[in-house]
């Protein structure tokens, strides 16, 4: 029996991963390179195995400026995230799970600071049982440390709970930790191998919470 939701926040919340991507890819195109995607789906999800800046400066040479670089890139990612609101079906299945008495949580590979100025500014702080980010843990996603620190704050099995995530990195992390997990992923995840999940929705909005967990029990 499912007792507890679990949230990825990146790309599952907020549809912070395009903007990610899009403010290093106009760096990378001012300099005559485009972002090598395989590189950047291994990065998806967690916050490690590839460095932007210095994979663009060893690209481009000497006479670059990788800190100037970095806060130019910092500055328009937070523009273009500033405009965001949560993702479509996000508040439907916050008010689900509520009405459901199930428990809620984020599992992120952001930073905690990241993660509650988001909440904060969504007015969607209240929502959570427990919050776990990379300053919580050891070892960020794909490492199961998250979902096993979040469930053990929420006070279910792993078992008990279902993760929602949109990347392989998330996901691997999830089915490590022993939950089950739903794949929904984004513009930019859609094309990673996400099999390893149990269930795959188009977006949270096209399929209503008790669908999915219906379809749990069912399996």
């Amino acid at each position: 029996m499912i007792r507890a939701l679990v949230f990825d926040f990146d790309g599952l919340i907020l549809e912070t991963e395009t903007p990610a991507y899009q403010s290093w890819a106009e760096i990378y195109r001012e300099h005559g390179h485009e972002i090598p995607m395989d590189r950047w789906h291994v990065y998806l999800g967690s916050d490690r195995g590839f460095d932007p800046a210095a994979h663009l400066a060893a690209l481009v040479g000497e006479g670059i400026d990788v800190a100037a670089l970095q806060r130019r890139r910092d500055a328009r990612k937070t523009e273009l995230i500033l405009a965001l609101d949560v993702m479509a079906g996000v508040r439907d299945y916050l008010a689900d799970a509520q009405r459901l008495g199930l428990r809620l949580g984020i599992a992120s590979s952001s930073s905690r600071a990241w993660v509650t100025g988001h909440l904060d500014r969504l007015a969607i702080h209240e929502h959570w049982d427990a919050v776990r980010t990379r300053d919580d843990v050891e070892q960020p996603k794909p490492a199961p440390d998250l979902y096993r620190s979040v469930v053990d704050g929420l006070g279910v099995r792993a078992d008990e709970a279902l993760a929602l995530e949109d990347s392989a990195n998330g996901i691997a992390a999830a089915k490590a930790a022993g939950l089950w997990c739903v794949a929904v992923p984004n513009a930019l995840t859609r094309d990673m191998d996400l099999t390893q999940a149990d269930v795959h929705l188009t977006s949270l909005a096209a399929t209503p919470l008790e669908a999915v967990l219906a379809s749990l029990r069912r399996d």
